[in-house]
């Protein structure tokens, strides 16, 4: 498949990448990583992001400005996307060729070639092997800073479960690159005081269950209240990840028109009851969409159900 994936991208000579919308640095390190190792090593290629930019992420890269005309006869790559309703940018239908690179589940098998791999710890991983230039060799200092960051979000700084030997093997060969890991973990993960002063009202109403799942909702009247976006919310999803006992939490966001339901676990297989609430993602880490706050205590039961039948 990996050897597929070059022949096409080695056929086109314009080359648009897209990921998902509301995008972690996972989406965006795979997408612009991606970019930056096309260009090392077809420099005469013209490669373009696609998708709405996000502010908080800028610091790792912006999205390019693409004219309709671009995805005519072009090879269109989606990263880190499970399913075509989340790919930024519906221009992406546009394009001659569809080229799928994933490690969630693969509910959606869209794309003329569909590479998912859901051992990989991040899309990022995937993008390091599919560029791999052997032993002794490095990637371009700017992709590699980008991987690193996709990994580093996506295994929360090496500390989650899909953190695993391949992933230290690429963390290892990205970190030999001229980029100041510091930096970038600083930019990752600052914090802005309303945000901080919302992470302390969760943690003062986060309710733990006798099912072992915890709840936190966030109304909008709430994010107005510590100036906090729904967006920026998700950075604190993990604010409880340590909490004793504690089997799976979710947090309900409230949007003008939907309420985002972020799911994590520690255990509990999580991602096929998001599937049931128009979601998915991976078995410890999913998101969904719900409309009505009755329909969130229906998702709570079930999750109680979850959390309830599982054992270690």
């Amino acid at each position: 498949m990996k050897k597929n994936i070059l022949k096409k991208i080695s056929e086109f000579e314009t080359v648009i990448i897209h990921r998902h919308v509301r995008p972690d640095p996972d989406a965006i390190g795979s997408q612009a990583g991606l970019k930056e190792l096309i260009l090392h090593h077809f420099p005469d290629k013209r490669v373009f992001l696609a998708g709405e930019g996000e502010e908080s992420l800028e610091f790792l890269t912006k999205m390019d400005e693409i004219d309709d005309l671009e995805f005519e006869n072009a090879l269109i790559i989606v990263c880190d996307t499970a399913n075509t309703e989340r790919i930024d940018d519906d221009r992406y239908k546009k394009g001659s060729f569809l080229i799928k690179i994933d490690h969630h589940p693969n509910m959606d098998e869209y794309g003329d070639l569909n590479w998912v791999d859901t051992e990989a710890s991040s899309t990022s991983e995937m993008i390091c092997e599919l560029f791999h230039d052997g032993e002794g060799k490095t990637f371009p200092d700017e992709g590699s800073r980008l991987l690193y960051a996709g990994i580093v979000g996506d295994t929360g700084r090496f500390r989650f479960p899909n953190t695993t030997e391949r992933t230290f093997y690429w963390a290892a060969k990205l970190i030999k690159a001229n980029f100041n890991a510091a930096d970038l973990y600083d930019s990752m993960y600052e914090t802005s005081l309303p945000l901080m002063r919302l992470e302390g009202y969760v943690l003062s109403e986060v309710e733990m269950r006798e099912s072992g799942a915890a709840v936190v909702f966030l109304t909008e009247e709430i994010l107005n209240k510590y100036g906090v976006s729904s967006q920026e919310a998700s950075g604190i999803v993990n604010a409880f990840s340590t909490l004793k006992g504690i089997k799976a939490w979710v947090f309900f966001v409230e949007e003008p028109d939907v309420i985002r339901v972020r799911l994590r676990s520690k255990g509990p297989e999580i991602h096929k009851l998001a599937g049931r609430y128009n979601g998915g993602g991976h078995p410890m880490a999913s998101g969904a969409s719900i409309t009505t706050w009755e329909e969130a205590k229906l998702f709570i039961k079930d999750l109680d159900e979850v959390c309830s039948t599982y054992t270690s």
